[in-house]
């Protein structure tokens, strides 16, 4: 099979933004569908990023979530003959979160070690260079890698589909619509879940307030 080129994802920008010429996504997808590996490139330029956003805050685990998504990239061109227009970004979403969810199945079936920290005064890592951005001062770059670890300690403790819902909704901006045909469950459902992760993120941020910026605190002092 033709290989096609997927930059690396250690040195993607987050969120991820592809300058590129005005194209026609339909355009693309119809050529991609006839074989013109250019078009599906140009498409993996554009999603890339937001496919290994949501692996990531799913699996909380880089090395998995690029191989996630790269397994779901190489999944769609299998199978782009099968989509059959709508929301391309939802179709491949979909993808990308059953593929996550299949890797979350292994990892409950596998024996499971804590991990030591990799920094030897015993703090978690630092935060991931394709996270920093240029124009951020160290006092924010360090605000928004705090904000950042105690999220995804919470999102950590949502079940999957909870967990999917504020990803897509609250982390990417997707709309009610396009999450529902990316979990395949009716909207009702959708927003049920969401609002309930929510209330469950919310009373888990409490938790870890003393890990937060104070602009981004929910309680802050002297309000009683």
């Amino acid at each position: 099979m033709a290989k096609f080129s997927i930059l690396s994802f250690a040195y993607l920008p987050s969120p991820f933004v592809v300058k590129t010429r005005a194209m026609n996504e339909e355009h693309l997808i119809q050529a991609a569908q006839q074989g013109d590996l250019e078009a599906f490139n140009r498409l993996v330029l554009s999603y890339q990023g937001l496919a290994y956003n949501v692996a990531v805050r799913l699996l909380n685990d880089p090395p998995a979530a690029e191989d996630a998504t790269q397994e779901a990239f190489l999944s769609a061109y299998r199978h782009l003959r099968s989509y059959r227009g709508g929301s391309f970004k939802a179709w491949l979403l979909r993808i990308v979160t059953n593929g996550c969810y299949d890797e979350l199945r292994r990892q409950q079936r596998r024996p499971q070690t804590a991990l030591e920290p990799d920094n030897p005064d015993g703090d978690e890592p630092a935060n991931p260079g394709w996270l920093a951005d240029p124009g951020e001062s160290p006092q924010q770059l360090a605000e928004r890698a705090e904000l950042n670890r105690a999220i995804q300690r919470c999102l950590n403790q949502l079940e999957t589909e909870f967990r999917t819902a504020v990803v897509l909704v609250d982390v990417q901006g997707m709309d009610y619509g396009e999450a529902a045909l990316v979990m395949k469950r009716p909207l009702g459902t959708v927003k049920s879940r969401l609002a309930r992760a929510r209330t469950r993120l919310q009373i888990c941020l409490q938790g870890f307030a003393e890990l937060l910026p104070e602009r981004f605190r929910l309680d802050h002092e002297g309000s009683a």
